[in-house]
């Protein structure tokens, strides 16, 4: 977690809510309760580069070896839909505002892919659109 996040600090991933009652718990260890809340959780740790939450919340068998939190600084998530495909897949198109050193905003929308397994969401993968 950065230094300068505290837990009563509004959560990065839109919300509305305090860190410590929103992706604070799922990033001590709770599963999410759904898809878009893996997601929200994931957005929100890679503002605060935490590479290991990243990992743990990776499809073992899409996971990369690393994951490179360098470059963006990120500003800002919208969840445009969900869709529970079933029980246990669900996909999450959203968009997500980022800045790389002192250039222009971007947007990036993607559509991400999510799957239950053992009681526990995790992200598959995704297609920028």
């Amino acid at each position: 977690m950065s230094s300068t996040f505290r837990p009563a600090d509004a959560c990065p991933c839109g919300r509305g809510r305090a860190y410590a009652a929103c992706c604070g718990p799922l990033h001590a260890g709770a599963p999410a309760p759904d898809a878009e809340a893996l997601m929200r959780s994931r957005y929100t740790a890679y503002v605060m580069r935490d590479a290991a939450y990243l990992r743990a919340s990776w499809h073992p068998r899409t996971c990369p070896p690393t994951v490179d939190l360098d470059a963006p600084v990120w500003m800002g998530l919208e969840v445009k839909s969900v869709h529970a495909l079933d029980d246990d897949h669900a996909e999450v198109e959203f968009v997500a505002r980022y800045r790389i050193g002192g250039g222009r905003a971007v947007r990036m929308r993607e559509r991400s892919r999510f799957e239950r397994e053992g009681g526990r969401w995790r992200y598959v993968d995704g297609d920028v659109i």
